[in-house]
């Protein structure tokens, strides 16, 4: 029996449920929208989206929807409408597509994780992880990584890490 990744993963199961834990500092993600399928990033600059309603007003209901779904591991002021911009529609369709979270498919992010007793840069690309506690350094897997897994399931590649 290994209580060591026993322990980590009951420790994943609370950080999962505090989700303020969390404050994504970068991502990109794939939106599947109604008609095409769109990428977001978020970068400490801001949010972009090659959509043409963001080219076009600089915002759009991808990355509104995306506010809204990360909201409490947003640690920013959410986008303020845009002159030009059709509000009641792009409000409607953000907040159908933010409980529709099967049309978001993150590529990579990189977060700042608060435990217990220390806080992590924790990052995913393509289905990687990384980590910088020392359980990841030696197991490839960590409380950090697992939590992430629960908290955004469904909206990134889950590794099929053996446990135990």
């Amino acid at each position: 029996m290994d209580y060591g990744m026993i322990g980590k993963i009951e420790k994943a199961k609370l950080y999962a449920a505090e989700p303020e834990r969390v404050t994504f500092n970068t991502l990109t993600a794939e939106f599947r929208g109604d008609n095409s399928s769109y990428l977001l990033h978020l970068t400490p600059e801001g949010w972009s989206c090659n959509c043409p309603g963001f080219a076009t007003i600089g915002l759009c209901p991808h990355i509104m929807a995306m506010e809204k779904i990360l909201k409490p591991m947003l640690k920013r002021v959410p986008e303020q409408y845009h002159r030009g911009q059709n509000v009641v529609s792009d409000v409607e369709k953000a907040m159908r597509y933010a409980e529709e979270t099967d049309r978001v498919s993150f590529r990579s992010f990189e977060v700042t994780f608060r435990g217990d007793n220390d806080t992590h840069i924790t990052a995913y690309t393509e289905g990687a992880w990384s980590c910088g506690c020392t359980f990841f350094q030696s197991r490839g897997v960590c409380c950090h990584t697992m939590a992430l897994e629960r908290i955004l399931k469904g909206m990134i590649e889950s590794s099929e890490q053996p446990v135990g």
